[in-house]
């Protein structure tokens, strides 16, 4: 499994490294059966995130020929009230500050990112996966009408409103497409992901290296609908 990790400016930089670190580790206790790397819609270029201008480097382009699995992290900004802006513009050339979360992610929307997920969506042979506000870059490029999905717990009226059936749980399995809720569920994502893919006993042995229990039921739409309780 070849799996690539979307940057985008303004990225979250742990819904980016906790997934990285499990599908590198798993990587490894598979003897190279996973394969990770850093990319970006626009090609190699360092990347800065949304938090205090930290910067990673994407090491090459989105390739659906090579990917098995597309990752994409939410945004990391400051929280504010719908419909809110940022208090201060910037000038030319002066670095962007104390922007909103949903501004950044609503800005992937310009870039050539959508058009590449939706591509990803549309082949069988690619699973898509999402940490945090990840998923809202999909619903807000029109992606996930009808899709099982979760995201951060702030977003997920929005997620709702976009069409998706949105379900409150730390990671949903909606077949090729694997969603996780807030950031720090980007570690259980990816042990989940290594589980299914490379299996029980790869993912165990990464859990332990990581000392970290996974949380919560993965969702998936097997079984028997629960009654009210």
């Amino acid at each position: 499994m070849h799996a690539q990790i979307v940057l985008f400016d303004g990225f979250d930089p742990l819904d980016v490294v906790a997934p990285y670190e499990v599908l590198y580790a798993g990587g490894t206790a598979s003897d190279g059966a996973v394969t990770v790397e850093l990319v970006s819609a626009e090609g190699p270029r360092e990347v800065t995130s949304g938090t205090g201008g930290l910067t990673l480097r994407a090491t090459g382009a989105v390739d659906l020929e090579r990917a098995d699995l597309l990752l994409v992290p939410g945004a990391s900004g400051r929280v504010g009230e719908p419909g809110e802006v940022p208090d201060e513009e910037t000038g030319a050339g002066d670095p962007e500050r104390d922007e909103l979360s949903a501004v950044l992610l609503a800005r992937t929307l310009t870039t050539g990112l959508p058009a590449l997920l939706g591509r990803a969506m549309d082949d069988p042979g690619i699973t898509v996966a999402t940490v945090c506000g990840g998923s809202l870059v999909l619903a807000m490029a029109g992606l996930l009408e009808g899709r099982h999905a979760t995201t951060h717990h702030l977003g997920l009226d929005l997620l709702d409103a976009t069409g998706a059936h949105m379900v409150r749980a730390r990671v949903v399995d909606d077949g090729d497409l694997v969603t996780g809720a807030g950031v720090t569920s980007g570690l259980d994502l990816g042990l989940y992901l290594l589980e299914r893919e490379v299996g029980p006993r790869i993912a165990h042995a990464v859990e332990e290296l990581f000392a970290h229990e996974r949380r919560g039921t993965v969702w998936r739409a097997h079984g028997p609908a629960p009654v009210v309780l």
